[in-house]
């Protein structure tokens, strides 16, 4: 079994239920989108089999793993996640919602960009929906989206500041939805990856 990987590091999770959390980041290469907000050089990658991924991420002494991308589901399968689950790992997804999840995954963030209606057939129950909004961007119907208890508006920053503009309509989306909260890429503010 191989993973077409992009980088692995360890750090915090940055954003969304799980923030503040130790975890360790195996970014996988290659998305099936291309938002034009997206802050990942996601093309590039390096074949490594998954013995070759468990030598590097046991060294961190983490028992989280956080699947992310581009899009991880393109690579993860049922298989992938159960040969780490039987290494003593608990894993994270950070998916856009346009494929399955494989079975086995300990906490699903959803974060669907396009077609809506069509994640929910897909992805049923999430532990998390994200959805990254700037100014002007409409609120996600709730009744059209898979069943979650936390649904996030993260604002879009730029890679190297803050847009307070995006922020502050983040704030007043969630005032007048009280269903919502607000996720801030914490990460970035504090300066870590």
């Amino acid at each position: 079994m191989n993973l077409n990987v992009n980088e692995i590091f360890y750090s915090l999770q940055g954003e969304g239920g799980r923030a503040g959390q130790a975890s360790i980041f195996i970014r996988l290469a290659k998305c099936n989108l291309s938002c034009d907000f997206c802050d990942t050089d996601y093309e590039r990658g390096v074949k490594m089999s998954v013995e070759e991924v468990l030598a590097k991420i046991d060294t961190y002494g983490c028992k989280w793993i956080i699947w992310t991308g581009g899009e991880p589901t393109l690579q993860l399968t049922d298989a992938i996640v159960a040969h780490f689950k039987e290494k003593g790992y608990l894993q994270a997804i950070e998916t856009n919602g346009t494929r399955k999840v494989p079975n086995g995954i300990d906490y699903i963030t959803c974060s669907p960009k396009q077609y809506f209606e069509k994640v929910k057939e897909l992805i049923p129950e999430a532990d998390e929906l994200r959805f990254p909004i700037q100014k002007g961007d409409p609120l996600p119907d709730i009744n059209v989206l898979p069943k979650t208890d936390r649904y996030l508006l993260s604002p879009i920053f730029d890679d190297q500041e803050i847009i307070t503009e995006n922020v502050a309509y983040c704030v007043e989306l969630v005032k007048k939805n009280p269903r919502w909260a607000l996720s801030i890429q914490v990460h970035k503010l504090i300066g870590i990856r």
